[in-house]
């Protein structure tokens, strides 16, 4: 995975990020979902790097980056502190403007980074994401049941981090498993990867406090709730979440409608897999991505 790729560690202000990148022509960066790390972009990565200068960070608290703690610090893990790390590692890499693509947390991430620098980004994606306040405005049954995980691991420290910790490999896969419709999508390798990187405490605790902090995020959301991303949006979700009724959207959103009310010009199209996007439909998540570059950049 990853050849040719260059592998660095870039010292931000409060933490070290590990991130791979290749290729050259406009940059992108691209972020990783939960449980997973930056290696969910292996099918994708190389093909973008063709034409593209492609970086590829682990979020804070997640894969081979460090993982801060301090309990109930949800500053700490906040999407705003999160999105911090990575406009200082692209300034690091001499970029001063580029395309964030984000997928699960990393879309949340990426979200608040273009809030909070409209000057960098040239366009933002998000993949298989509703925005947090949104989401939880309307929380029903369906939508509960979807997302277990954010409730469990919401529950005060150090209950989630003792309950995943102790059946960490029984809890990733089911993760895997129930959020995936196309089979074997997961490789091996990857597997290998991401399983090595979650059965460890410190990301088990870290991840926890990452959707812990969502109390701060929401509070950041509601401050910028009238404000809306200017920069192009382009919106790709999952069209088949059949093991997880009411994943994202619950019974009555949807994705488009509730991306227009945060951003002046939206896209996007649903694709027929899972939740795992870059990994059960890497081409056309690749050559969508392409194509709205392009378009961004004419």
């Amino acid at each position: 995975m990853f050849d040719q790729f260059e592998k660095l560690r870039i010292k931000t202000s409060e933490t070290e990020i590990n991130l791979v990148q290749k290729g050259t022509g406009e940059p992108v960066l691209l972020l990783h979902g939960y449980p997973q790390t930056h290696v969910m972009w292996h099918k994708v990565a190389p093909i973008l790097a063709e034409q593209f200068s492609v970086v590829v960070p682990d979020l804070r608290g997640y894969g081979d980056s460090d993982k801060p703690f301090e309990i109930d610090n949800l500053e700490l893990y906040s999407k705003r502190s999160m999105a911090k790390d990575q406009v200082e590692i692209m300034e690091k890499l001499g970029f001063e403007s580029y395309h964030v693509v984000g997928h699960d947390r990393g879309a949340r991430v990426g979200h608040r980074l273009t809030l909070d620098n409209a000057s960098k980004v040239r366009s933002f994606t998000s993949l298989d994401v509703v925005p947090s306040e949104t989401a939880f405005k309307n929380m029903n049954s369906d939508l509960s049941f979807a997302w277990f995980h954010w409730h469990l691991m919401r529950q005060p420290y150090p209950l989630p981090e003792t309950l995943i910790g102790n059946s960490a490999k029984t809890y990733l896969d089911f993760l895997f498993e129930t959020w995936t419709a196309v089979e074997n999508a997961i490789t091996p390798e990857a597997y290998k990867e991401y399983l090595r990187c979650f059965n460890n405490q410190d990301t088990i605790r870290s991840t926890c406090l990452d959707y812990r902090s969502v109390e701060t995020d929401i509070k950041h959301d509601q401050v910028d709730f009238d404000r809306k991303l200017q920069c192009p949006v382009l919106v790709l979700w999952a069209g088949n979440m059949k093991k997880r009724p009411g994943w994202q959207t619950g019974n009555k959103l949807n994705m488009i409608e509730v991306w227009k009310e945060k951003a002046e010009k939206v896209q996007g199209e649903v694709i027929d897999c899972g939740h795992f996007l870059p990994e059960e439909a890497p081409q056309k998540v690749a050559s969508t991505l392409i194509e709205f570059f392009k378009q961004v950049d004419c």
